[in-house]
């Protein structure tokens, strides 16, 4: 009897483990076929953005999620060739999600080269940034090329005088570089051609090509 008992025990443990598998794959079908509806409905809505935004787009661009773009009148932003990028919650988890902010202000001009890749990273461009070509950028890097206030506290008190006397320099990042996840490219930095900047870094200083810098703020750790 005792064996009996044992035995449809046994069974109906198999059947609810039968039907918990079943009801994971299909969980994980449902999920993936949502992704990738998603994903289409995303990529067109980008797409409209940017150029609504005024933006020049060569081949190639994908985008999972929906940047936030603001391109105001006479601001310039270019993208090359197999642009890709990461927005929001479901796309590239590593903590601290969030969109693309593409932010470029009047006479500010943006040019992000070929095969460039990156996931919530917010640039703001309010005079000169060029991303070169195959530039890996990590999640929640921001890159500014503005102090965005004027450094005197009474120039600072007025919203016009604060605005022109604000410090603005070229941020140029060249071909084949690296740069970690949350780390800050400030105004007036170069850098070079394979570096590496390592993740949380802040870059206040240009950084010479085929270089490993990291550390707030970055400091020079290794030639590659």
């Amino acid at each position: 009897m005792q064996q009996q008992i044992l035995h449809n025990l046994r069974g109906r443990i198999l059947i609810k483990s039968r039907i918990m598998r079943v009801l994971i794959l299909l969980f994980k079908v449902i999920k993936r076929i949502y992704k990738y509806i998603c994903i289409f409905f995303e990529q067109i809505t980008s797409f409209i953005l940017m150029k609504l935004n005024g933006v020049v787009i060569d081949s190639g661009f994908r985008s999972r999620g929906i940047p936030s773009v603001d391109v105001t009148l006479g601001g310039s932003f270019v993208i090359g060739k197999n642009f890709e990028m990461n927005n929001g919650k479901k796309y590239n988890k590593i903590g601290r999600q969030q969109q693309c902010f593409f932010i470029v202000r009047e006479d500010g001009k943006l040019i992000i080269g070929n095969n460039v890749g990156m996931s919530a990273t917010a640039i703001i461009c309010d005079k000169y940034i060029q991303i070169g070509d195959s530039v890996k950028i990590g999640g929640n890097v921001v890159i500014y090329d503005t102090d965005f206030h004027s450094l005197s506290s009474n120039i600072r008190n007025n919203d016009e005088t604060d605005y022109f006397s604000t410090n603005r320099q070229d941020v140029i990042i060249e071909n084949n570089v690296f740069i970690g996840a949350h780390s800050t490219i400030l105004k007036g930095v170069r850098i070079g051609e394979n570096s590496i900047i390592g993740a949380g870094s802040v870059v206040t200083k240009s950084v010479p090509e085929n270089e490993i810098w990291g550390g707030n703020p970055a400091k020079f750790i290794r030639k590659l």
